[in-house]
């Protein structure tokens, strides 16, 4: 079963191909879970985003593809399309002590999951290279510090389903501290407890550290917690869809995963990879 459930669209203002175009690229890599998880209206960095307006525009959107393409028997479908599942979703930014910025809109929208990531500590996206000077600022030790805090609060709050991306500040090479592996470590368990599905991302194996989300160190103690996973390809453009699919799913099974998780109406359903 191929599942590709983080992939975003032209709504979020830096992605481009139409949602159409997207499903038509699925189904030539053979994906036969689909997701689109669009970055969620926030008043913050509305550059970058979704505006409230456009999101029952997206949803919509989204509705029209299902009956299109939803492999589900029902009176609507166009048999000749029959061939892929597609999910809704929205990626929502959290930032720790600004949870007011997080809309009830996005938290009460009829999406089947929602994926929480981190890009930024304060006002500071730490992922953007236009800021990467903040860094040396910041230093490297602190600013994962101050992520892992951020996840761990992340969790509680048990708004998310997924966890986007979950060792993102590598994303230029700055790898967390080796005396920082037991705070991860409780940063696991804390998802564990609080029922989020970890992503093993691919967009990092397109950016300068050349590899997937989550690290191997890190996924070997994922499923040593028990953790569940599932698979987004991050995709802001056509050709990003399926990139790296396989690296990512080689590397799962060589670490002895054999079950993928997918939501339906937030309800967690595990398959076989």
């Amino acid at each position: 079963m191929r599942v590709d459930l983080h992939n975003h669209t032209i709504y979020c203002n830096h992605a481009s191909g139409s949602m159409d175009e997207y499903i038509q690229k699925a189904l030539k890599c053979g994906i036969d879970i689909f997701g689109f998880s669009c970055h969620a209206p926030m008043n913050f960095d509305s550059k970058y985003r979704m505006d409230c307006a456009t999101l029952p525009i997206y949803l919509k959107k989204i509705k029209d593809l299902q009956r299109l393409y939803s492999p589900l028997p029902t009176q609507y479908i166009d048999k000749i399309h029959n061939k892929i599942e597609i999910l809704s979703a929205l990626e929502v930014d959290y930032i720790l002590g600004r949870e007011d910025l997080i809309l009830k809109q996005v938290l009460e929208a009829k999406v089947d999951y929602l994926i929480g990531s981190v890009h930024f500590l304060d006002e500071w996206g730490f992922d953007n290279p236009e800021f990467i000077g903040e860094w040396a600022k910041r230093g490297i030790k602190n600013t994962w510090e101050h992520y892992l805090d951020s996840l761990q609060n992340m969790a509680k709050t048990q708004y998310f389903q997924i966890v986007g991306h979950i060792d993102l500040p590598k994303i230029f090479g700055k790898r967390m501290p080796r005396d920082l592996e037991t705070k991860m470590e409780e940063t696991l368990q804390i998802l564990y407890d609080n029922n989020m599905v970890i992503e093993i991302n691919a967009a990092g194996l397109r950016k300068a550290i050349q590899e997937q989300y989550p690290s191997r160190n890190i996924l070997e103690k994922i499923k040593e917690i028990g953790l569940d996973i599932t698979l987004g390809s991050d995709a802001h453009s056509i050709e990003q869809i399926g990139y790296g699919y396989d690296v990512c799913i080689n590397l799962i099974k060589d670490i002895g995963f054999d079950k993928i998780a997918i939501f339906r109406n937030k309800e967690k359903i595990l398959l076989n990879i």
